[in-house]
C-alpha cells in the first residue's frame, strides 16, 4: 500500500494529552459546528469516511506506527457517526494495532445521549476508553448564549451513562464564557455540574477570539461584556471554591491559561486557592484580554 493514500483534511486539533497518539480521521469537521465561541472547523465541511476508507488507514497507519499505545479518533466528534462503524473502527484499530493501551476521541453530551447503555457499554468493551467532553459550561443561559446546543440537565445525563459503563471523561469548562453578565452563575452552576459528575479529569482554558472579539460579539448578538484578567481569576476562584471533587485530575495549562495550575481535586483545591488569593490581593491593576488575539482554543 502507497503511503500517499493517507491524506489528512486540515486542519487537525486533538487534546494536548494526544500530542504523541496516532490521529485516525474517521469524521471531517464539527457536525453541529454552531457554537458562538468555536472556530475550530469553520473552514470545513462535516462528513464521514467510508468504512472501505477507515479500514485501509488504520491498516496504513499500523504499519507506519507499530509500536504506538495511544490511538485519538477525530475529528471534533465521533458519536455523529452510526453505532456499527463506531463499532468496527475500534475492532479493527484493536487487531491492527497491537500494543495499544488507550483509544480516545471527542464527544458531545447531545450526541452521546442518542446512544443507549448497552451500545455505550460495547464501545467501551470493544477497546474505547477515554472521552474529551466540552462540556464548556453548567449554566443554562450560558449555554444558550453561545449557542451550545444542549442543556445542563443533558450534559449530566450523558456523561452519567458513559460513566455508568466504565469510561473515563477528561472534561472542559471555559473560563470567562459567560462574561459579565453570567460570571457568577457560570462558575457556580459548572461547579455544581461538575460535582455531580466527577470526571476523572478537569481541564479549565480561557474564553478567546481568534478572529477578533467584534466577530465574537456579532456571533452572540448580546451584550457581552468580557471579563479583565483579574476577573477571569476571581471567576477561577469561584468555581474551585464549590468544588467537591473525590479524584479529579485538574489542569489549568493551556496556552490559553493565565496561570498554570497541576493537581488532584479535592487534594490540592487550598493550594490552588490560596495562591489565587495571593495573586488577586496584590493585583492592583490588569488589563482587560486582547480583543483581537489569534489562540486557538
Amino acid at each position: 500500500m502507497n503511503e500517499s493514500f493517507l491524506v489528512y483534511h486540515e486542519p487537525v486539533f486533538r487534546p494536548p494529552s494526544e500530542a504523541n497518539s496516532v490521529i485516525i480521521q474517521v469524521t471531517h469537521g464539527c457536525k453541529w459546528n454552531k457554537c458562538h465561541f468555536c472556530e475550530m472547523y469553520t473552514s470545513k465541511s462535516y462528513s464521514v469516511k467510508p468504512l472501505s476508507t477507515i479500514k485501509k488507514e488504520i491498516s496504513l497507519l499500523s504499519g507506519m506506527h507499530p509500536d504506538t499505545n495511544r490511538i485519538f479518533i477525530g475529528d471534533g466528534d465521533l458519536f455523529t457517526v452510526d453505532f456499527p462503524v463506531i463499532l468496527e473502527t475500534i475492532q479493527l484499530i484493536k487487531v491492527h494495532f497491537l500494543k495499544v493501551k488507550r483509544i480516545s476521541c471527542y464527544a458531545s453530551t447531545r450526541e452521546l445521549n442518542k446512544f443507549d447503555k448497552l451500545q455505550l457499554a460495547q464501545l467501551k468493551e470493544a477497546g474505547l476508553d477515554l472521552l474529551y467532553i466540552g462540556l464548556e459550561s453548567g449554566d443554562n443561559e450560558v449555554l444558550a448564549l453561545v449557542n451550545k446546543g444542549t442543556t445542563t440537565e443533558e450534559q449530566a445525563a450523558a456523561s452519567l451513562k458513559a460513566k455508568s459503563v466504565g469510561f473515563k471523561l477528561s472534561v472542559m469548562i471555559l473560563n470567562g464564557l459567560g462574561g459579565r453578565q453570567h460570571t457568577y452563575n457560570h462558575a457556580i452552576n459548572s461547579a455544581k455540574l461538575l460535582n455531580q459528575i466527577q470526571p476523572e479529569l478537569l481541564a479549565m482554558l480561557v474564553i478567546s477570539f481568534p478572529y477578533g472579539f467584534e466577530h465574537f460579539k456579532n456571533r452572540v448578538k448580546n451584550n457581552f461584556e468580557p471579563l479583565s484578567q483579574l476577573e477571569m481569576l476571581k471567576e477561577m476562584r469561584l468555581l474551585l471554591q464549590h468544588l467537591e471533587l473525590k479524584s479529579t485530575v485538574f489542569r489549568s495549562d493551556h496556552a490559553s491559561n493565565y496561570l498554570v495550575f497541576k493537581g488532584g481535586l479535592n487534594r490540592d483545591k487550598d493550594t490552588f486557592i490560596n495562591q489565587l488569593d495571593h495573586i488577586i490581593e496584590h493585583t492592583i491593576h490588569v488589563p482587560k484580554p486582547h480583543l483581537n488575539e489569534s489562540r486557538f482554543l
